[in-house]
């Protein structure tokens, strides 16, 4: 299960866990969230009904899918969180959020001279997603002399940052860099600046996606880096650790961190990408 097949990311999950699974000899039963809480409470029901043995679910909101997966747990389905912390997930496979929002932050923030006003786009009730801020935040300390001006929320999506990014660019000229928690996001954010007629900004999300790739080979693109994730491998390892616990072996690591590191222009080259 994962929150939207029409993002890039969560696609190259699904390919992650089909392409371990044909390896196995596993049935692969996909679903979009469509970021819909109520939609993922459905699939888990189905899920339940259709007797299926493991469950890899990128949860649309950490805590709230907590009751569905005690359902499938209770039904005997093994259940493993991928990318994003699900309450009562037996095991986890998540990507360093923190470390990944603490490198971005701080290469955005050497890139503004270390100074100045700055926007962040927030997203949804995801583990990853506040670990990204926290970690961004957190490289922000050691910045004193940069301040959030304005802080929001968006659906981590491009057209919901376009909207947003414009209402806070109109209302906060004066920025001098932008930090999004995904690509989507900062892609957005990017589209909106150049909407505005806004130059110099220094923005940067977390991915590494295509899109943000085919933007960081535009020389003159405000969107600088993105902290790379690599949600392929997430996928594979989450259904190996599935495929222990249906098996009743002991797993080594009850939480897997999958490392990231920063895609610039100076280091794209050498980025193998997605798959």
């Amino acid at each position: 299960m994962v929150q939207d097949l029409s993002n890039p990311f969560f696609q190259s999950m699904a390919n992650g866990v089909q392409t371990g699974a044909e390896k196995i000899g596993a049935t692969v039963n996909v679903q979009d969230g469509r970021q819909d809480l109520g939609a993922q409470n459905e699939q888990i029901d189905a899920f339940i009904q259709q007797q299926v043995d493991v469950l890899l679910i990128n949860a649309v909101d950490s805590d709230g899918i907590g009751p569905a997966v005690e359902r499938a747990k209770a039904a005997g389905i093994k259940v493993v969180a991928v990318d994003v912390a699900a309450r009562g997930a037996e095991a986890q496979v998540t990507l360093d959020n923190t470390a990944a929002g603490n490198l971005a932050c701080t290469y955005l923030a050497d890139q503004m001279g270390g100074a100045g006003n700055m926007l962040l786009i927030n997203g949804t009730p995801i583990s990853s997603v506040q670990d990204r801020v926290t970690g961004c935040k957190q490289a922000l300390q050691g910045y004193p002399q940069i301040t959030i001006v304005a802080e929001q929320n968006g659906d981590n999506g491009r057209a919901e940052a376009l909207t947003i990014a414009t209402d806070m660019l109109t209302a906060h000229p004066d920025v001098k860099g932008v930090f999004g928690i995904n690509d989507p996001t900062a892609l957005g954010a990017t589209l909106a600046a150049q909407q505005a007629g806004i130059s110099g900004l220094v923005i940067v999300g977390v991915d590494a996606s295509p899109e943000a790739v085919a933007e960081l080979q535009k020389p003159d693109s405000m969107f600088r880096a993105t902290a790379a994730q690599d949600p392929n491998t997430q996928g594979a390892i989450a259904l190996e650790m599935a495929q222990k616990l249906f098996a009743g072996e002991a797993l080594e690591e009850q939480s897997v961190l999958v490392p990231t590191e920063m895609i610039t222009r100076e280091n794209l080259a050498q980025y193998k990408g997605w798959q």
